[in-house]
């Protein structure tokens, strides 16, 4: 039998270390990228973590490595595959699923993906949006990679409203705010300078640093209890 606790279990023995659920009509849906028909009939959103290796995150100094660049994509693969097997397995007990892919920008010029994995891992109970604009949890800081897997299937939600209000979670470390090479980083995720990291990001690229769009500095400054 399938079960909340059974998918998961599923996804920790595959290499996440963080599982949640939200109801989708308590997210902001208005700047997502999928038909609104799919997300009614699809209203709720298993939120998946997967842990960023700290050793590959302390080669990291002044811009991206291939190592951090190469870990990257591995986490995405395996946060996609586990996803997957999700799906298959919600679906074999007659619900629907629908895997919404780790890392995948569907709008370039808005760096807009199908949904954000932030804001359903937000109200799925496992962090709140930092100074750096990303997900940080407690337990890992923002040191997680996301995916999440949409399903008709009635799963036991957290408590959205509680888990939007821990906004404050960042108290006085300023981490992020001291080692972004961007200066895109304030005093809350409403002033970070979206066009300001981009720029950095194309930068680091334009250099051969890294062949996609990241950059993992802020990352590595965000701890959580790992410090």
């Amino acid at each position: 039998m399938v079960t909340r606790s059974s998918l998961e279990e599923l996804a920790r023995s595959e290499g996440c270390c963080l599982f949640g659920v939200a109801e989708l009509t308590w997210i902001d849906k208005s700047d997502f990228l999928l038909e609104p028909e799919l997300l009614i009939r699809l209203p709720r959103a298993i939120s998946l973590a997967a842990p960023v290796s700290t050793t590959v995150l302390a080669t990291i100094h002044e811009h991206p490595n291939q190592l951090y660049f190469h870990h990257y994509r591995q986490l995405n693969a395996l946060l996609d595959r586990i996803s997957l097997r999700m799906v298959r397995e919600i679906e074999q007990a007659g619900f629907k699923a629908l895997a919404i892919a780790a890392s995948q920008i569907v709008d370039w010029q808005n760096q807009r993906a199908h949904l954000s994995h932030k804001r359903i891992a937000q109200f799925s109970g496992l962090g709140w949006i930092g100074r750096n604009n990303l997900l940080v949890t407690p337990e890992y800081g923002s040191q997680v990679r996301l995916a999440t897997v949409l399903t008709n299937m009635p799963l036991e939600a957290e408590c959205g409203l509680r888990t939007a209000e821990r906004g404050a979670g960042c108290g006085e470390c300023r981490a992020c705010v001291a080692a972004c090479p961007a200066q895109a980083i304030h005093e809350t995720p409403a002033e970070f300078q979206h066009q300001a990291c981009y720029a950095k990001l194309k930068e680091f690229q334009s250099q051969g640093h890294v062949g996609q769009f990241i950059c993992g500095i802020c990352v590595r400054a965000c701890t959580g209890s790992r410090r």
